[in-house]
């Protein structure tokens, strides 16, 4: 893993507390497919992590040995990585896993960089998520920039949006991402197209709700009169009035407690 003038994060631990971390977050990774953790843990582990994958694409008694040595758990780890990683991974010539950077996790201590550790072309890949969410939201703009322009109503329709126009295509970095999320996937188009249909019944099911919900929520203010809008206005007051009092309440409190324990100290020092 490090020797010579190799360089490599030390994670603030001794040599055999590193290895045995890193070993750690690979199994978690065979088992899961995605991992979360900080940013410096993540890449050390992603080298790890592809080094293995690249054992598993070998096949051989040497590289099944050494897989061994890796792995926490090789009973349970070693016939996915020599079977369903190797199959999928069969024409990928790098590339196997994916950092990505989120918002620190440990937000009550000491905010460090975290990141999500993932297998490309996996069940639980994020990017192709995304681009999933993606092609639903622009293929919905494209609709409705259709739909406007039929109706006379399309006075953005010159204006350059970063479409290729309306009715034609979908954005070139939207393009470039369905190239790669679908380029060494097994029926990567197929799965995508599957995955776009499933969010688009989703988001259709969604507006419906939202759309129910509206309309409910206009038949129950059927009848709001100023006076009812006046009675819950002097509610919230009266509700804020009281919070304030509760609140000076308990800093009082925290002041009185504060004093007598002052004053025992001064009494158990003199004493003394």
């Amino acid at each position: 893993m490090a020797g010579g003038a190799t360089k490599y994060r030390h994670l603030s631990r001794n040599s055999a507390h590193r290895q045995a971390l890193l070993r750690n977050l690979v199994s978690s990774l065979l088992s899961h497919e995605s991992i979360t953790t900080t940013w410096h843990k993540a890449k050390e582990a992603q080298r790890l992590a592809e080094k293995l994958i690249t054992l598993g694409k070998k096949n051989s008694n040497a590289s099944r040995v050494r897989a061994q040595q890796i792995l926490f758990t090789p009973f349970r780890h070693m016939d996915r990585l020599f079977g369903e990683l190797r199959t999928r991974y069969a024409d990928r010539p790098g590339g196997y896993t994916r950092v990505l950077r989120i918002e620190p996790e440990n937000h009550h201590h000491d905010q460090a960089a975290s990141a999500i550790l993932e297998l490309v072309d996996g069940p639980r890949d994020m990017r192709f998520a995304m681009t999933a969410k993606t092609l639903v939201r622009e293929r919905a703009a494209i609709v409705d920039a259709d739909a406007a322009s039929a109706a006379g109503a399309g006075a953005g329709a010159g204006k350059d949006d970063g479409y290729h126009g309306a009715g034609r295509g979908i954005r070139d970095i939207t393009a470039r991402n369905v190239v790669k999320v679908t380029r060494f996937r097994r029926n990567g188009e197929e799965e995508l197209e599957k995955e776009v249909k499933r969010l688009e019944a989703l988001d259709r099911s969604l507006r419906k709700q939202q759309k129910k919900g509206a309309e409910k929520d206009e038949g129950a203010n059927i009848g709001w009169d100023e006076a009812t809008a006046e009675g819950e206005r002097q509610g919230w007051e009266r509700y804020d009035q009281y919070s304030k009092e509760q609140r000076k309440r308990r800093k009082l409190g925290y002041k009185i407690r504060e004093l007598e324990e002052k004053e025992a100290e001064r009494r158990r020092l003199r004493k003394e």
